[in-house]
């Protein structure tokens, strides 16, 4: 499931990696900015976890991306607009992974 909250915020997020805890970066298409992308732990029921794909600022550059700023490590998953699974994205603690939507989403 996907959902759109046009009115939230662009600006600088805070990771809270650590631990046994690590973060995602999903860098999407411009086409999905305004999205919620839902996130689930493999194993686990779906419970509505998702963050929203903005326009971010790295550095000099710009880039499309959802930021899940804390995760258990262990395996995700991300669901499609269409309710389709992604495929696994492994989370480790204490890490920032980086995921391309268009790597994961077949």
């Amino acid at each position: 499931m996907s959902y759109n909250h046009h009115h939230a915020g662009e600006g600088p997020v805070v990771l809270d990696v650590g631990g046994d805890v690590g973060a995602l970066v999903l860098y999407t298409g411009p086409g999905l900015t305004g999205a919620e992308i839902e996130i689930t732990r493999v194993g686990h029921d779906r419970d509505g976890t998702h963050v929203a794909v903005h326009q971010r600022t790295i550095g000099d550059r710009h880039v499309t991306a959802a930021v899940y700023p804390a995760l258990r490590a262990g395996s995700y998953v991300l669901w499609q607009p269409d309710g389709r699974p992604t495929t696994a994205v492994d989370i480790d603690g204490g890490r920032v992974t980086e995921a391309r939507w268009s790597d994961i989403a077949v």
